[in-house]
């Protein structure tokens, strides 16, 4: 019979043991925090003054500390005076809620997403950092500290989705459904045979992006970017919300009216003085959606 033998390690030897074992000294797999939902969405605007007035007193928005920050309950629309640097694109930043900013900067890092080496700070408080996600727009993570507006005109007290234009939604589902966690909501179409757009969910909150599905060699006006890349207002009763609009002014056209939307919701789109689409959209469907069914929770008006 062969007697045992023990192998005597050096410490050297050791670790390298608990490497390729996967002891202690492996590096734990950096958890993702909470994105909650959105901080915030920028746009460029060349007419401040008009955008003001469109902001504060045709959707009732109280300025925020920011100068062109407009408030929408917890969140914010920022107007940037600036012109933009690739035009006809007005969209300059999406920011989302998160729990812990600077876990969030590690985390994405770990995932090869290029980062900042350090968060900023604003003078309110608010720490974030800003990355791109794969077709190129400026995503902002904020951990925001800030009370709620309760600005008596305001039609609406939440952001619930934004939209952009997408090429490739691949690209795009690697970014924000394999590494962000982002689920599933809804997708639709003009018709009920082809996917136009495409709704996923925060991971720990009922507010969405909307992938506005594009083709590369579509001939791109800003009339029509300013259609795809916008952002979405909750509302109760579209009907009281058409009424609130009429008696400040807003008529309604043949771009502008309540409408039934493909995902069975009351819709209303208004324009800012340069073209970006505001939607005004109730927060459940009554009736159908057409092309898919609705898989995950609703927003509401107390989320």
């Amino acid at each position: 019979m062969k007697k045992n033998r023990s192998i005597l390690l050096t410490p050297v030897g050791r670790l390298a043991l608990l490497l390729i074992v996967g002891g202690p000294a492996c590096a734990q797999e950096i958890p993702r925090p909470a994105i909650t939902g959105f901080s915030h969405v920028s746009f460029y605007t060349t007419q401040a003054e008009a955008a003001k007035n469109f902001y504060v007193n045709l959707l009732g928005m109280a300025p925020a500390r920011q100068s062109g920050s407009y408030l929408v309950g917890r969140q914010r629309v920022t107007v940037v005076p600036e012109n933009p640097p690739n035009p006809p694109s007005l969209l300059a930043n999406i920011g989302f809620a998160t729990t812990d900013v600077e876990a969030m900067r590690k985390y994405l890092e770990s995932h090869h997403v290029q980062v900042p080496a350090v968060v900023q700070k604003d003078s309110d408080g608010t720490r974030w950092f800003e990355v791109n996600d794969p077709e190129g727009n400026h995503i902002r993570f904020e951990q925001v500290s800030g009370n709620r507006s309760k600005t008596r005109n305001l039609l609406s007290s939440q952001i619930i989705h934004v939209g952009f234009m997408v090429h490739d939604r691949s690209g795009e589902d690697a970014f924000y459904r394999e590494i962000l966690g982002f689920r599933p909501y809804w997708f639709g179409g003009r018709t009920d045979d082809r996917v136009d757009w495409v709704a996923l969910q925060v991971p720990e909150g009922h507010e969405w992006i909307e992938y506005m599905l594009t083709d590369k060699d579509a001939q791109m006006t800003p009339e029509r970017l300013g259609v795809l890349d916008h952002f979405s207002l909750g509302v109760t009763d579209m009907k009281e919300t058409a009424k609130q609009l009429e008696a400040r002014g807003w008529t309604s056209n043949s771009r502008s009216h309540v409408q039934m939307g493909r995902d069975g919701k009351w819709q209303l789109n208004v324009y800012d003085p340069d073209g970006t689409r505001v939607e005004f959209m109730e927060f459940t469907p009554t009736q159908t959606p057409c092309c898919s069914p609705f898989t995950a929770p609703h927003p509401s008006s107390s989320n």
